[in-house]
């Protein structure tokens, strides 16, 4: 068994990590480059499989506390035109979890509370080297630390991932996010709201992820590498012009949104890889299978990476080597053909042609049972193996 765990990044991927060697009684201690703590204020979309994984690491009932639960995911054309549901209500009936939204930081915040591995911050890892029975890692400031094997939970631009499969910069999707929240009370934004609206080559998605406070993304195509000019009430102003005349909410979520929290970002991803680690390193979350948000499962999965992991290092008569090779094989599996689901996805939103924005809407709804029935057999279920006895049984 691995005594001691290092683990480069300390986001939502790391932070699992350690929580779940915790629960197996292995030592770890992360490393986070940034001077503080945090995980950024962007909202999550949580669904079932991550909240069964949650509540096998004993968090899952902090996280219902303040995280809106959703009955029904709703998806329409910007004229409010229905394209298709998916109820995913019914899951709490059949998995005993149900699918939330949450901040980024409240998550990150309920899983750290609950880590009581050390925690580095200001440690940006530039390097690392590999022993016969160990790794050091070396940090931007000259020093350096051994253990047993190494994790990069490190991000998208993983310093970990860089050396250990190349610099290649993650892959631009063509679109770009901008991600802001609103405040609005439970008369004005029914709690527990999940929308995603498609216009041409514009989407607009919506939901509550505290008591009040609405978070939103607005996606539009565009070059890579580009800012906002002026300050960020012009931003918003922006945004406004583009969702002028869509269907409501969407004009009230936006006049009800702070300026300054609005965030932009190129949207970026990889292809699936064929190696994720040799020897005692490994990598997890967005280092490993960094994915577009267009299937809200990027956070989900970087925590089932976690239990999966400590599963497989903890398990008798395996080396280190081994278990860390056993738990790619599981999870490259696993993410791949999310990642290709993610990224066609996000093609298929992103479309700007009028008869091809037909089609596709025909199609989509549609497919729209078959649709869900495959979301839940392939995304859902899979986490019942970190479910109560009696759940994983009955599904």
């Amino acid at each position: 068994m691995a005594r001691k765990v290092l683990i480069a990044g300390g986001g939502l991927g790391g932070i699992a990590t350690a929580l779940a060697l915790q629960q197996q009684g292995i030592d770890s201690v992360v490393f986070e480059r940034a001077p503080q703590l945090r995980d950024g204020g962007a909202g999550l979309h949580i669904f079932t499989n991550g909240m069964l994984a949650l509540a096998h690491l004993g968090v899952a009932d902090q996280v219902a506390k303040i995280a809106p639960a959703q009955d029904v995911c709703h998806f329409a054309t910007s004229t409010g035109r229905v394209i298709g549901e998916y109820p995913v209500g019914q899951f709490v009936e059949r998995y005993g979890q149900p699918t939330v939204a949450i901040s980024r930081s409240d998550l990150h915040g309920i899983l750290r509370e609950a880590v009581t591995a050390r925690i580095v911050t200001g440690a940006e890892v530039s390097g690392y080297t590999e022993h016969a029975d160990g790794v050091t890692v070396r940090f931007a400031d000259g020093t350096s630390e051994d253990g047993d094997l190494l994790v990069g939970a490190d991000g998208v631009r993983s310093a970990v991932r860089s050396q250990l499969l190349g610099p290649q910069p993650p892959d631009y999707t063509g679109y770009i996010a901008w991600r802001g929240h609103a405040k609005m009370s439970a008369e004005e934004f029914q709690p527990g709201s999940f929308r995603a609206l498609f216009g041409p080559g514009v989407r607009f998605t919506y939901y509550d992820i505290a008591p009040g406070v609405v978070h939103w993304m607005s996606v539009a195509n565009g070059p890579a590498g580009e800012r906002d000019e002026g300050t960020p009430e012009q931003t918003l102003d922006m945004l406004r012009a583009r969702h002028a005349g869509w269907t409501a909410p969407v004009e009230r979520i936006l006049d009800a949104t702070v300026p300054e929290s609005i965030i932009r970002g190129d949207v970026v991803d990889r292809k699936p890889d064929a190696v994720w680690g040799r020897g005692r390193v490994t990598l997890l979350g967005d280092a490993a299978h960094a994915m577009s948000f267009n299937i809200g499962q990027g956070a989900c999965l970087a925590i089932e990476d976690a239990l999966e992991l400590a599963d497989q290092l903890a398990a008798p008569g395996a080396t280190v080597t081994q278990a860390l090779r056993a738990y790619e094989a599981e999870r490259q599996q696993r993410t791949a053909p999310m990642q290709e689901l993610a990224h066609r996805i996000g093609v298929i939103g992103s479309l700007q042609n009028p008869a091809a924005i037909w089609l596709r809407d025909r199609v989509m709804k549609l497919g729209w049972k078959k649709t869900f029935q495959q979301a839940e057999n392939e995304h859902v279920a899979y986490a019942t193996r970190w479910a109560p006895r009696a759940v994983a049984d009955a599904t």
